[in-house]
Formats: C-alpha cells, structure tokens, sequence
C-alpha cells in the first residue's frame, strides 16, 4: 500500500472518533453548555469498552458499556451545572480530570494486551472502484454507521422543530422557558447525549482504531474535538469536514515515513495540535475584527 492509498484507507477511522465527541459537544453548546471534560469522558470510555470486550468478545457490549459509563460521568456535570449552578469551566475540568483519573485505575491491569478489531467490507458496486474503493470506500460497521448518524443529526438540528428548540434554549433560555418549553429536560438530554457520544469515540479508539490498551492513549482528541466545535462554527457539516481535516493530520506521522519523506517524526506527530492552536488564533482574530 503506498502513501496515498494508506492515507485513503485511514482517513475516516482516523476522524471517526474527533467526530463523534465533537458532535455530541456541539449539541450540548447549542443549549447554551460548555462541557471541558471531553477528554475525560473519551477516556473512561475507551478504558470500559476496551475491558468489556476483551472479556466479551462483544464490540456491541462494549460500545454500550462506553456510552452507558461516560453519560453518567456527563450527568455530574449536569447536575453541578444546573442543579447546584456551578462554574462551568471548572466542573468541566473536573470531571475531564475525574475520567482520566478512572480510565488509568480501571486500566492499569489491562495495559499492552490487545484485541480483535472490527472487519471491514465495501459498499456493494463502489468497492471496487481503483484506489478510492478498497481504500477510502472500505470501512468498518462503525464508520458507515457514523456517516448515517451525522446525516441525521443535521437533519434534527436543521429540518425539524427539535432542532429549532434546541436553538431557542441556547440562544435566550428564559424566553424558551417563558413560552413553555422545558429548558431544564432539554439541557439534560443534550449533555446525556454529548457523554454517550464521548464514550463511542473513546470506544471506537481503543476497540477498532487502535485496538488495544494504553494508558493516555486519547492523548488529547478530546481537545481537538472541543476545538473543532469553534473551528465548525457549531455547523454539522463544517464540524465533520474539520474532523476529516484533522484525520488526515493525524496520519501525517506514517504516510510521511511510507512515502520516505525525511521530516522528524515528533514534528509529524505534533501537527494536528500545532494546527488546533492557529485555527483557534485564527478564529479568534477573526471575532475581534467583527467586534
């Protein structure tokens, strides 16, 4: 396989986890939310999947697990959020902490074993398109699944009356409350949801992407996710396409060693956070020239 072939094939498993914990943020700050503890929440879920499937054999179980494990950790914040109306940032960096903190004590005996990740298959009729369809259009369960759910989602925001209540919530809560709408259930379900899409990505890395355990090994996706939020401008489409984006940089590190270009590998690997900090100046620039 050469460079551009492995690019291809790896791009979407790549992205696959930034886009599933950066959608499931965005919900929670079209309400009006700021959840910092993406990392964390990714983590736990890596960490419980990773265990269940290693005991199960079953990626459903451990998918579900992740996803069950990480809402919980997101209702915390919930509930010191909203119930107690704490500090946002600061619950947010709390419980990030609390999930790391759980994901290495839950973790710690499982270090360096490894499992079977998920088979891939193509899509009937486009497979066997040269280079782009035993590559790019050949993928996991998973990330079929995830290009149907981003779809959905962008309908629910856009296309229906959820979508527009989510809006109003996030956009003036008092006014949604005073017309009837229940700001408070609705706030819930969306950091509900932002947990359990944390748990996926973190499952998905430790179980599918890399499938096999290791102590950090998220190594800051969740930060990228939170920051391709911003970069998304809180778009579903845009979000997807910097997760993409972010896929491809990802990769960086290994396509450059196929291809024999001679960059340093700490270099490569730096790229992805080295580009989420211009992006973010970039956008930041940009909100003060408007103002």
């Amino acid at each position: 396989m050469n460079g551009l072939e492995f690019l291809l094939a790896g791009t979407l498993a790549a992205a696959l986890p930034l886009l599933l914990a950066a959608l499931g943020e965005m919900v929670v700050e079209k309400t009006g939310l700021l959840n910092l503890g993406l990392e964390g929440m990714m983590a736990i879920g890596a960490a419980i999947a990773f265990i269940c499937v290693y005991h199960t054999g079953s990626h459903a179980v451990g998918f579900l697990a992740a996803a069950a494990v990480s809402t919980i950790i997101a209702m915390l914040f919930a509930v010191l959020v909203i119930a107690v109306r704490a500090n946002q940032v600061a619950s947010g960096l709390a419980i990030g902490v609390l999930g790391l903190g759980l994901s290495a004590l839950f973790g710690k005996s499982y270090e360096s074993l490894t499992i079977k990740g998920l088979p891939r298959f193509g899509l009937p009729g486009l497979s066997d398109i040269p280079v782009i369809g035993p590559t790019l259009l050949t993928q996991d369960i998973v990330v079929w699944l995830a290009i149907i759910g981003t779809g959905g989602l962008w309908f629910l925001l856009n296309r229906t009356k959820m979508g527009l209540i989510i809006a109003a919530v996030g956009e003036n809560a008092d006014a949604a409350r005073s017309i009837g709408y229940p700001v408070v259930l609705i706030r819930l379900a969306a950091v509900a949801f932002g947990g359990a899409m944390c748990g996926l990505a973190g499952a998905y890395a430790s179980t599918v992407y890399t499938p096999l355990w290791a102590d950090g090994m998220i190594a800051g996706r969740g930060w990228i996710a939170l920051a391709l939020v911003v970069f998304g401008t809180w778009q579903t489409g845009r979000v997807a396409f910097g997760a993409l984006l972010f896929g491809i940089l990802s990769l960086g590190e290994l396509t450059a060693q196929a291809v024999g270009v001679g960059l340093p590998s700490q270099l490569l690997s730096s790229l992805p956070y080295i580009v989420t900090i211009l992006m973010l100046v970039v956008i930041s620039r940009r909100k003060a020239g408007a103002a």
